[in-house]
């Protein structure tokens, strides 16, 4: 079986499994999930910053799922595309993590490979994208039998149709499968040529309580269409796509309402005029 390298550990996250586990067991500290409804849930959104800045929300949701039973499958759209981008997945082989490698889950992805058209994506031709990645070590500490589909998903209606599908071929094929959307929100401030409100306490204020508010609450209210729109018209959601094909797929598993884990902005590690938007959501 050809396995697909990790390329950001080492640098994004850590590089072995002992330093991994460390900082895992810290980000279980930071974030209280006890409130979290009690209740089935089919997946999440994460963001994917490296672990410094945004690994503890992913963390935190991804360990909320292991409240039932194990998963076979964990399904992960991310990538960041745009909306003439093909859609992108990995059918054969395993992707490389600290904790050992997660295996492809092929009747899936090949049942969707018939059903869709997507730019093949293989242990030794893929694009070095860090949505994926930064989940996977998550997801093989927590549920070291599982396998995964990962899937690019552009901001696209065939994207969403893509996400209903994961959800009715997975009860075809009687797999348990788990969903996970992965975007950071509002990218603000001059290394990202987006100031619309200036600089300084008042553009964080913005982005916290008014830009990123708004794509969260369409997250929130499951609303798949809606996260893509919003994010193309205000730029809140670089993989908005990813996201929103996630809350399509949920939907069709059974998911009926969503909620926040967490929130924070890389400007509460390291303040400065540009500075990310990170949300957390589970349903």
């Amino acid at each position: 079986m050809k396995v697909r390298k990790s390329i950001f550990s080492g640098s994004w996250y850590p590089g072995n499994a002992s330093a991994c586990e460390k900082e895992i067991k810290g980000f279980l500290k930071e974030y209280s999930t006890e409130t979290i409804s009690d209740r089935p849930l089919t997946g999440g959104i994460v963001p994917h910053a490296g672990w410094y800045f945004s690994g503890s929300i992913a963390c935190n949701v991804i360990h909320c799922l292991t409240k039932e039973k194990s998963p076979d499958v964990f399904v992960i759209f991310g990538m960041h595309l745009h909306s003439g981008s093909p859609a992108y997945m990995m059918t054969e082989g395993a992707w490389e993590t600290p904790f050992g490698n997660l295996e492809i889950e092929t009747a899936l992805a090949n049942e969707l490979n018939e059903k869709f058209t997507f730019q093949i994506e293989t242990a030794d031709r893929f694009t070095q994208d860090n949505t994926i990645e930064l989940q996977l070590p998550f997801i093989k500490y927590f549920f070291k039998d599982a396998k995964i589909v990962p899937i690019g998903a552009p901001p696209t209606k065939n994207s969403l149709e893509i996400g209903k599908t994961v959800g009715a071929l997975s009860k075809r094929l009687g797999l348990q499968v788990k969903v996970i959307g992965s975007t950071d929100l509002t990218h603000y401030g001059p290394n990202y040529g987006f100031m619309s409100h200036g600089r300084g306490s008042s553009a964080v204020d913005w982005v916290r309580n008014e830009n990123d508010r708004r794509v969260i609450d369409a997250m929130l209210t499951m609303d798949p269409e809606k996260v893509i729109k919003e994010a193309m018209a205000n730029q809140n959601a670089c993989c908005s796509g990813a996201a929103a094909t996630a809350i399509a797929a949920a939907k069709e598993l059974g998911a009926k309402q969503a909620e926040t884990i967490a929130y924070a902005t890389s400007h509460d590690k390291s303040p400065g005029d540009s500075f990310v938007g990170y949300v957390g959501i589970v349903f």
